[in-house]
């Protein structure tokens, strides 16, 4: 069984720190240009110099995603921002455009990974990107797991497949549908996400519903870890690099938790509380999609619910004269018990037995967006833990 490399995003500097914090091997992220989120914050060149620097430091690694459409006009700046990437010794570049490939191999001695939005859905396919120089294959979301396993088989290339998050209504993600009714390129980093509207559904002249949508179900494969881990596939890749802090805090950690704990004991059981913790965590509905059967139903349709829950309460930023200094998330009051969770440790549960302000007035409650607070909770609690909600 092989011990795959567990792969987060980072939409920019912060999130790429909180993700190595919570356990990722390595994290994919957009520079200023080129990259698929340009919704995102991402990263300036300063600031993946340092993400860098401190990865190395940590032996872990950082891979810059280049793989947009490219247009005529795109294309003529690609060498010089590569030529920047590989100054600044980036792990690897992810692309989907094979002039992108041929570029780096020539002038760089970049690492190339092929995206996922290149579709790549059987061996040949596979070995064609390896002859021309890919070193690791972003397999499609699109397969099942006797795909996946049989390009295993036929290839001598890195592999990685996604675990987690949210899944694209197109094939690959190659999707129109943003540019025609939004004029925003999903291919070139402006998706509107059209397929998450609420569209009125007719039958002829007759309205059968007012909130029909095709938004899929986001992806979550914690049930199959195990078995990519028998297929020795080489990374495990989370999806979010819009996501919160918290959502990267939880999903990383627990993701972390299972690998670690089926490399070290084949029999590792998964706890009923990180299953309700990636079930909540998200604000959709979830399943395995593709891998475990081609045939599930994986489309909201109808109803499609995008509730928030409350569960991130705060972050520890400090510890002054035996209290808990923290940033408010959401409300949370004296007497109330919270489940804490950091770096490295599992959820344990406290009471809040008092909690002042930021001038050391008595307080019952803490109702205001990232007020700062001084919580009396008997417990060693390293800086980045997190307060959550009990479930």
């Amino acid at each position: 069984m092989k011990k795959p490399e567990l792969l987060a995003p980072a939409g920019d500097y912060e999130r790429a720190k909180w993700a190595f914090r919570y356990g990722a091997d390595a994290v994919y992220l957009a520079g200023p240009s080129f990259g698929l989120r340009a919704n995102a914050p991402n990263l300036t060149m300063s600031e993946i110099k340092k993400i860098v620097a401190e990865a190395h430091a940590m032996d872990k690694k950082v891979y810059i995603t280049v793989n947009i459409v490219l247009h005529n006009e795109e294309a003529g700046k690609l060498h010089d921002y590569l030529k920047e990437l590989d100054i600044l010794q980036v792990d690897a570049i992810i692309v989907s455009d094979l002039y992108a490939l041929q570029l780096a191999k020539k002038h760089t001695n970049l690492k190339v990974f092929v995206s996922t939005q290149a579709s790549v859905m059987n061996y040949t396919a596979a070995l064609f990107w390896q002859k021309l120089g890919a070193d690791r294959i972003i397999l499609a979301r699109e397969l099942a797991k006797d795909d996946i396993a049989l390009i295993k088989e036929k290839t001598n290339i890195e592999l990685e497949t996604f675990i987690h998050g949210a899944m694209c209504t197109a094939i690959s993600g190659r999707c129109v549908l943003s540019n025609y009714l939004t004029n925003r390129d999903a291919n070139r980093g402006g998706c509107s996400q059209v397929c998450r509207w609420q569209f009125g559904l007719y039958q002829g002249d007759e309205k059968i519903s007012d909130n029909f949508a095709f938004a899929v179900k986001d992806l979550i494969m914690v049930d199959y870890i195990k078995e990519l881990m028998t297929l020795e596939i080489d990374s495990v890749k989370i999806e979010g690099r819009m996501r919160s802090i918290y959502y990267l805090a939880v999903v990383i950690a627990i993701y972390r938790r299972i690998i670690d704990g089926y490399y070290e004991d084949d029999n590792y059981q998964i706890t009923k509380e990180d299953y309700l913790r990636l079930q909540r965590v998200a604000n959709r509905l979830t399943q395995a999609q593709f891998f475990a059967s081609k045939d599930q139903v994986a489309y909201h349709y109808y109803d499609m619910m995008e509730n928030s829950n409350q569960d991130f309460l705060g972050v520890v930023l400090g510890k002054k004269d035996g209290l808990i200094y923290v940033e408010q998330r959401n409300r949370f009051r004296v007497k109330d018990q919270v489940s804490i969770f950091g770096p490295d440790r599992k959820e344990q549960v406290y009471t809040i037995q008092k909690m002042y302000d930021e001038d050391g007035n008595a307080i019952t409650v803490a109702p205001h967006p990232q007020q700062k607070v001084y919580l009396d909770i008997n417990a060693i609690v390293p800086v980045h833990s997190i307060l959550q909600k009990l479930i």
